[in-house]
């Protein structure tokens, strides 16, 4: 059974800083390295959008609107991805999910909420 636990989110405050985690585990993720890693997060009334993404060769790629404050990052030895983001701003509010890119497991974990609002 494949499951993702995202955690680390929170209310800050705008120009704030919040780190979340996302722990993978299944069969699936026997090979958790190889796979291609994602944030995503879907604001309310929004559809879910990807914010970044980190290859098995540790490359990475934002969002035009997160570049230069989010950074992804993976520790393959606990099959966990991360996402610092800082600088946030109030439009980053959102539910963020972690999954794979591209979408293969045809499932999502719980999420974690971020609001950012003073």
């Amino acid at each position: 059974q494949v499951q993702l636990v995202e955690s680390g989110g929170g209310l800050v405050q705008p120009g704030g800083s919040l780190r979340l985690s996302c722990a993978a585990s299944g069969s699936i993720f026997s090979a958790f390295s190889g796979y291609t890693m994602a944030w995503y997060r879907q604001a309310p009334g929004k559809q879910r959008e990807l914010v970044a993404k980190i290859t098995s060769a540790r490359n990475t790629n934002y969002a035009d609107s997160v570049k230069g404050r989010f950074g992804i990052s993976r520790d393959n030895a606990k099959n966990t991805v991360y996402l610092q983001m800082n600088s946030l701003k109030p439009e980053d509010t959102a539910v963020y999910y972690c999954n794979t890119a591209p979408l293969v497991l045809g499932s999502w974990g719980q999420g974690t909420q971020v609001t950012v609002s003073s």
